[in-house]
């Protein structure tokens, strides 16, 4: 019988992949922007956070925002609405961005102007989280509803994210979630990870985390804290 060749294809696509978000990070660091990568499932509450975000860092930080799905313009136009700098990128099917991705739309937003930009990825716990998109940090939004227990479910994502937002605590009386336990399963997954409780529907806990954010991008930029 004639022997089977196996290739690793996936690790040499990682590998790649990993180099040029490499590249895209030096290449920002020297323009002094920020590139956070925010990720969760779908209708964990991305683009209101992000709005509310908007809101505190108004005329503290220069905010853009690339938009990734699958189809539609509908958060794009939610976030150009509320004055920040836009665009809409759609992955033609695909679960996830990588750093070629986030490059071009990079090139379409044209961030010269700006200190800080927020992509934000495709609504999915599992395929953005393997890929390295040249941010600097990682966030993730849980929500109650999804339930405590998604860290021990899909650890790859709590692993790779520096800050978990555990968004929509104004309905915790209503959900089975645990607060307590689900932050010992994120350190249990990461023990460095920032958590910050939020309710980006009222805006509550969102100044703590704008304010991790704020000094984030000022140490990137070289500037005092």
């Amino acid at each position: 019988m004639e022997e089977v060749r196996i290739l690793e294809i996936k690790q040499s696509i990682f590998a790649n992949n990993d180099a040029q978000a490499e590249r895209l990070r030096r290449e920002l660091k020297e323009k002094g922007i920020y590139l956070l990568n925010l990720m969760s499932s779908p209708g964990s509450g991305k683009t209101t956070t992000l709005t509310r975000v908007a809101e505190r860092l108004r005329g503290v930080l220069r905010m853009g925002v690339m938009e990734a799905d699958i189809d539609s313009d509908v958060d794009a136009r939610t976030m150009a609405a509320a004055g920040v700098k836009t665009i809409q990128l759609h992955t033609g099917g695909m679960c996830h961005l990588d750093a070629a991705m986030t490059r071009q739309g990079l090139e379409g937003l044209e961030p010269a102007s700006l200190d800080l930009v927020v992509l934000e990825n495709v609504g999915n716990l599992v395929c953005p989280a393997e890929f390295d998109t040249g941010a600097v940090k990682n966030v993730m939004i849980l929500s109650v509803p999804e339930g405590h227990d998604k860290p021990l479910k899909y650890p790859l994502m709590f692993q790779v994210c520096d800050v978990v937002l555990i968004n929509k605590i104004d309905v915790l009386p209503y959900f089975d979630f645990d607060l307590q336990a689900c932050t010992e399963y994120v350190h249990r997954r990461n023990p460095n990870a920032r958590i910050f409780p939020v309710c980006a529907k009222t805006g509550q806990g969102i100044e703590a985390f704008t304010d991790w954010l704020q000094t984030e991008v000022r140490m990137w930029k070289g500037e005092s804290v």
